[in-house]
C-alpha cells in the first residue's frame, strides 16, 4: 500500500517523506497541471535522493496537454528527470507515448478522466503502470475497474480539494479567462458565487457558491477502498503549505499503519516507522468541511455553498464589543487564543467575515459572568484586532456585523503553526545489531593484529551492513556492566535513519571495548547498510504496451478528449479511432458547448431533482429536469441535466474578448483536424450533449 503525498517544492517533499509518505508527487520546471508549483530538476534530484533512502519514490507531473512545439522540450525534460532519479512521470497527453521516453514508469493522470473499466484496461494495455481514478467513482465502480485491470496499480484521491467537474472535462476557466485547467492554469471559476434561475426566470438561489464542493475526506473508508482494489492513496495539494502536508500525511500514515497491523496480506510500499511531536488533526488546516463524495452513493450535503473559504473551528462567542477591542468567552479553559490567530464569524447575511488578532489577553476572573449565566474560570479573552490602516473597530462592527453573542471560529491557530514549523517527525528503519568477536587476518588489518570485532546491521527488508575492526579481546573487570554498556553503546544510532530493534552479543565473554572503537565500528556499519540499501534500490520498469496495439473503446473523439497535438492524434489513430476532434483550447469548437461535465447536480442539492420526488405525495410528477441558468456578473451559463448517467452539463461559450486576446498571444502550433470554423459555428462532432 502506498501513501502518496503532494509537494509544492523539494523541502515540503522531504518533510512529506519524513512524516510517512511512501511516495511524493511534485512538479518539474514545466508542463505540470499546477503552473505555480514548478521546481528545478536539481531540487527533484535532492528530493529523490532523500526519498530513496527509505525506499520511497518520487513521481513528477508532466500532465498538461501539449502543443506540437512543446513535445520535444517535454521529451528532453523527461530524460533530465530520469537522470535526476525520478521514479515515474504522471501524464495526461497521449502524444508523449509516441515519443522516445526514458525507461520510467508512466502514471495516467486524473486529467485522463478514468471512469470506466474499458478506459482503465486500455490505459494499462498501452503501457501505464498506475492509474489515478476519477474522484467521482463509488465503491462498486472501483471494484469493476479492479476486476478488469490486472497489472496496473489503482490510485485514488483520499483527501483535499475536490474539482467539481470530472478532471480533464472542465473548460470554464479557459472560456471565461483564457486560463486553461488542462494547461495548468485554472482560475477556479467554480468557486465564484452564482444566482440560480429556473426556466421561468425565478430565483432559486442568490449569490450561492453552488459549484463549490466540500473537501474530500476518506479517512473512514480506507479499508473499503483496499477491498475495492485501491493500492495508492493520494493526498491532494501541490499548492498546500508545509504545515498542511505534514499534518495530513501524518494523519493518513497513522490510519494506514493501523490497517496494516490488522491485515497480514498487505505491506507498506517503503521502509520505516514515524514518530510525531504532535497529534495529527486535518481539521486544523485549510478545509471547507469534509465529504466522502460519491464513494458510498449520492449525498445531498457535498456542497460548500456558503463560502469556498476556510471557516475554521469554533472557539466561543462575543460577550462585549468596546472601543478598541472585543471580548470572547471560549466556554472551555483548554481553548487558548494567541497573538497572530485569525478569527472568523458569519454575519446576518450569511457571509463569512474575519479579522486577524493583534493581541489576545486572558481575563482570568473566576467571578465573571452573571448568576443566571455563570462563566467558567479562564475562558474570557480580550481581543485587540489587527485592523487595516485607518480602520476603526466601529467600522468593523458595521461592515462585518461583529456584535454581542456572535459565534466565533478560528481559522489560523498560531500555536499550531509554530508547532509544525519546528521539526515534528522522526522516521526510523528498525535494525537488528549483532556484535561478534572475530579473528582478522593480517591482510584485513594492521600487521600482527589477530583479534577483532564484527558488527552486522540487518534491516527488516533483509539488507545487511557489516563493519570490522581489529582490537584486542580484553576481559572486562565487571562483566555484567560491560555487557550492558556494549548493548547501550551499539544501540545509540543517533541522527541516522535507523533505530535499534534488537542488540545481540556473540562473544565468548563480555569484553572491554573502548567507546571510540565502538563508535567507529557503529558508524562504519551504518554507512555499509545505507550503501547496501542504495545498491538494492531499483526504479520499477516501464510497462510494455500490448502488441498489436489494442483498440480504443470509442471510434470517434470530440474536443473532450483534449487532443492538442499531432502526435496525440497519431496515437488514437494507431489505436483504431477514426475521427479525432481538436482540444477545446484549439478554439475550433466554438459557440455554446458543455464547459464542464460533473456528477454534482445543482437540482439535487437544491432538492429539485425528479428522482427525489418519487413516492412523495403531492410532489411526484411536479418536478422536471428542465435547464437552469447560472448568473455571475455578465456571464450566463446553462445547466443541462442528463438523468440517465445522473450528470450535469454546464453549457456556455467563450467570451469574445478572451478569444480575441488569445488569438493574438497563443502560437498556432497545435493539432488541427480541419480548417478553423467560421465564428459562432460549432464543429465538434459526437458531443455528449
Amino acid at each position: 500500500m502506498e501513501l502518496l503525498a503532494p509537494a509544492r517544492d523539494a523541502a515540503i517533499g522531504i518533510e512529506a517523506v519524513n512524516h510517512g509518505a511512501d511516495a511524493v508527487y511534485i512538479g518539474g520546471p514545466g508542463f505540470g497541471a499546477r503552473d505555480k508549483a514548478a521546481n528545478p530538476v536539481a531540487d527533484i534530484e535532492r528530493l529523490a535522493a532523500h526519498a530513496h533512502r527509505y525506499g520511497a519514490r518520487v513521481f513528477v507531473t508532466l500532465n498538461t496537454i501539449l502543443r506540437d512545439d512543446e513535445l520535444e522540450p517535454a521529451r528532453r525534460l523527461a530524460w533530465q528527470l530520469y537522470e535526476a532519479g525520478a521514479d515515474a512521470l504522471i501524464v495526461q497527453d497521449m502524444g508523449l507515448l509516441e515519443l522516445e521516453l526514458p525507461p520510467l514508469q508512466l502514471h495516467a493522470s486524473t486529467q485522463a478522466d478514468i471512469r470506466t473499466p474499458a478506459k482503465a484496461r486500455f490505459l494499462q494495455d498501452v503501457g501505464f503502470s498506475q492509474l489515478v481514478l476519477a474522484r467521482e467513482l463509488d465503491l462498486g465502480q472501483i471494484r469493476a475497474i479492479a476486476d478488469e485491470v490486472c497489472e496496473a496499480k489503482l490510485e485514488c484521491f483520499v483527501h483535499g480539494a475536490l474539482c467539481v467537474a470530472y478532471s480533464g472535462q472542465c473548460y470554464i476557466s479557459h472560456a471565461l479567462t483564457g486560463r486553461s485547467a488542462n494547461r495548468g492554469s485554472c482560475s477556479q471559476e467554480c468557486r465564484q458565487p452564482f444566482t440560480v434561475l429556473d426556466a421561468q426566470g425565478r430565483v432559486l438561489a442568490h449569490d450561492r457558491h453552488v459549484l463549490s464542493l466540500k473537501d474530500n475526506d476518506q479517512s473512514a473508508n480506507l479499508a473499503a477502498l483496499v477491498d475495492a482494489g485501491i493500492r495508492s492513496f493520494k493526498i491532494e495539494g501541490r499548492y498546500k503549505d508545509m504545515a498542511t502536508v505534514k499534518n495530513v500525511t501524518a494523519h493518513y500514515r497513522q490510519l494506514l499503519d493501523a490497517l496494516l497491523e490488522r491485515r497480514a496480506d498487505l505491506r507498506p510500499a517503503s521502509s520505516g516507522r514515524c514518530r510525531y511531536t504532535f497529534t495529527p488533526a486535518p481539521e486544523q488546516g485549510f478545509n471547507r468541511g469534509g465529504t466522502d463524495y460519491f464513494l458510498r452513493g449520492r449525498r445531498i450535503d457535498i456542497g460548500a455553498f456558503d463560502s469556498p473559504k476556510h471557516a475554521g473551528l469554533p472557539v466561543g462567542h462575543v460577550t462585549r464589543v468596546a472601543a478598541g477591542n472585543f471580548e470572547i468567552d471560549t466556554g472551555d479553559a483548554a481553548i487558548r487564543l494567541h497573538n497572530g490567530d485569525a478569527l472568523t464569524w458569519w454575519d446576518r447575511q450569511g457571509e463569512l467575515q474575519g479579522v486577524p488578532v493583534n493581541t489576545a489577553e486572558p481575563l482570568d476572573d473566576p467571578g465573571g459572568g452573571s448568576r443566571s449565566a455563570p462563566r467558567a474560570a479562564g475562558t474570557l479573552w480580550r481581543i485587540v484586532p489587527n485592523l487595516a490602516r485607518g480602520q476603526t473597530l466601529a467600522e468593523l462592527q458595521q461592515r462585518a456585523d461583529l456584535r454581542r453573542d456572535t459565534a466565533v471560529s478560528r481559522n489560523r491557530d498560531m500555536a499550531w503553526e509554530r508547532l509544525l514549523a519546528r521539526p515534528s517527525a522522526e522516521r526510523r528503519i528498525a535494525v537488528d545489531l549483532t556484535l561478534a568477536q572475530v579473528r582478522i587476518d593480517a591482510a584485513d588489518g594492521p600487521a600482527g593484529a589477530a583479534d577483532g570485532f564484527e558488527l552486522a546491521l540487518k534491516d527488516a527488508d533483509g539488507h545487511r551492513g557489516v563493519a570490522r575492526v581489529a582490537h584486542p579481546h580484553e576481559p572486562a573487570r565487571d562483566p555484567a556492566r560491560a555487557e550492558a554498556q556494549l548493548k547501550a553503546a551499539l544501540a545509540r544510532l543517533g541522527d541516522t535513519i535507523f533505530e535499534a530493534r534488537r542488540v545481540r552479543l556473540v562473544l565468548a565473554q563480555p569484553w572491554f571495548v573502548p567507546a571510540a572503537v565502538l563508535n567507529a565500528l557503529r558508524r562504519d556499519a551504518v554507512v555499509a547498510l545505507e550503501a547496501a540499501r542504495a545498491a538494492a534500490f531499483v526504479r520499477l520498469p516501464r510497462a510494455r504496451p500490448v502488441e498489436p496495439p489494442v483498440p480504443y473503446p470509442e471510434h470517434a473523439l470530440t474536443y473532450l478528449a483534449n487532443v492538442y497535438n499531432q502526435r496525440a492524434a497519431d496515437f488514437y489513430a494507431r489505436h483504431g479511432v477514426k475521427l479525432v476532434d481538436a482540444a477545446y483550447e484549439s478554439h475550433e469548437a466554438l459557440g455554446e458547448l458543455p464547459l464542464m461535465i460533473t456528477r454534482h447536480c445543482v437540482r439535487y442539492s437544491l432538492s429539485l431533482c425528479p428522482k427525489q420526488a418519487k413516492g412523495v405525495a403531492g410532489v411526484q410528477g411536479t418536478l422536471r429536469a428542465e435547464p437552469l441558468t447560472l448568473v455571475h456578473g455578465d456571464d450566463r451559463l446553462t445547466l443541462r441535466f442528463d438523468c440517465r448517467p445522473c450528470e450535469m452539463h454546464v453549457v456556455g461559450a467563450m467570451r469574445p474578448n478572451v478569444l480575441a486576446r488569445l488569438a493574438k498571444t497563443e502560437p498556432l502550433t497545435f493539432y488541427r483536424t480541419r480548417p478553423p470554423a467560421p465564428p459562432g459555428r460549432t464543429v465538434a462532432s459526437g458531443s455528449a450533449c
